[in-house]
């Protein structure tokens, strides 16, 4: 005779669902949980999720770090990291161990077991702040980038950089999803250089010159281009999971930057609603270049846009001060100007100063001052941007 039949039990409310095509649920994201942090003046400034999808670490502008359980839908402990500062906070391959950026004393890295809060190890040798920090996909390596001109690869295993790269404000850096390909994005010279992982200290073997988009006279025609200039002050730099593509965001009022990731041609300009524009750039987090692009004292920012992990939806903030919105890859994209307009919004009462979507689940997290998680609800339909 059959045994019984085991029903798992329902997912926690707050907690990632059941997987479905993202194409299913994209447009019926809705917070659903939400974090306040220490202080109404404290703010994330950046987010991670560890490889198993289970666990989120913020960096919070009152140098702390928070853990956060994604599956649960609970806060698990708070870190402190009060004499060094926090920024840039990422898991390693280890879900209870982290490195992050310093943003005072010194431009150390460092890495730490959130289990007992205690260092593992040090990564000296910038010598102004870290701008971008990238764990590799296939290894316990990571980059990262700096104001001090240089590019630095490491092993968790090592306290001195296994490689340097000199270069023009290398503010953005990250792998492709196979682990063969390190991009860097220099906004001074208007360029994403890509370099092959197994011959870094070669020169690039492609260089994506973005001043072309000056020579689209089409966008710079447009209302939306009046002062604002082809996008410079870059804020994310993120390969899509399929490889295809690569998206450059930036604090521009022309929107974010959707390239071919073998050609560098622009795909699509990711216009944010009309009625958020122009921007206010005093309300947007910092650029890490230039720095004058920023209102002094703004709080400090990993881009306010991702990939969803099927590589084709693009989730960021409206660019005011509420809401979120998608932009679907494979949507239309108006022949003239190149702009892709948002295919839906995603309702929520605050801003969306920094967003990372959750590697194994369908499920967002983004964060201003508050940490917020998004899943599907059922019976909810996409609504206008």
């Amino acid at each position: 005779m059959a045994g019984p039949i085991v029903v798992p039990p329902p997912p926690p409310p707050g907690g990632p669902q059941p997987t479905q095509k993202t194409s299913d649920i994209i447009g019926s994201l809705r917070p659903t949980k939400l974090f306040k942090l220490s202080t109404p003046t404290t703010y994330a400034t950046s987010l991670s999720f560890d490889d198993s999808g289970e666990f989120l670490l913020a960096a919070c502008s009152d140098e702390s770090l928070q853990l956060y359980n994604a599956k649960e839908g609970r806060a698990l402990k708070t870190l402190f990291s009060k004499k060094y500062g926090a920024h840039l906070a990422r898991f390693t391959h280890h879900s209870q161990s982290i490195i992050y950026a310093s943003t005072k004393t010194d431009d150390t890295i460092r890495y730490l077991s959130t289990h007992d809060n205690q260092f593992l190890r040090y990564f000296k040798g910038h010598t102004a702040p870290v701008t971008a920090l990238a764990l590799c996909p296939a290894s316990d390596t990571f980059v990262s980038g700096s104001l001090d001109n240089t590019v630095r690869l490491w092993s968790l295993s090592s306290p001195s950089p296994q490689g340097r790269l000199n270069l023009a404000t290398p503010t953005l850096a990250t792998y492709d999803p196979s682990a063969t390909v390190l991009a860097i994005a220099s906004p001074s010279t208007s360029s994403i250089l890509l370099y092959d992982l197994r011959n870094y200290d070669k020169a690039p073997f492609a260089t994506f010159d973005l001043r072309a988009l000056d020579a689209l006279p089409a966008i710079m025609a447009s209302p939306l281009a009046a002062g604002a200039g082809a996008p410079r002050d870059w804020t994310k730099l993120e390969f899509a999971n399929d490889g295809k593509s690569l998206l450059v965001g930036t604090n521009n009022t022309l929107g974010h930057l959707l390239l071919d990731a073998f050609s560098g041609d622009l795909k699509a300009l990711l216009v944010r609603p009309p009625q958020y524009l122009p921007l206010n750039q005093s309300s947007l987090r910092a650029t890490p270049w230039p720095p004058s692009a920023a209102a002094a004292g703004s709080p400090q920012g990993q881009g306010d846009v991702c990939f969803s992990a099927d590589g084709r939806y693009i989730v960021g903030g409206s660019g005011g001060e509420r809401d979120a919105v998608v932009w679907d890859s494979q949507g239309p994209v108006d022949e003239e100007t190149k702009t892709l307009a948002p295919m839906c919004g995603l309702p929520w009462r605050g801003r969306v100063g920094v967003v990372e979507w959750n590697p194994r689940y369908n499920m967002v997290a983004s964060a201003d001052r508050e940490v917020v998680f998004w899943v599907p609800e059922e019976g909810t339909g996409a609504k206008p941007p």
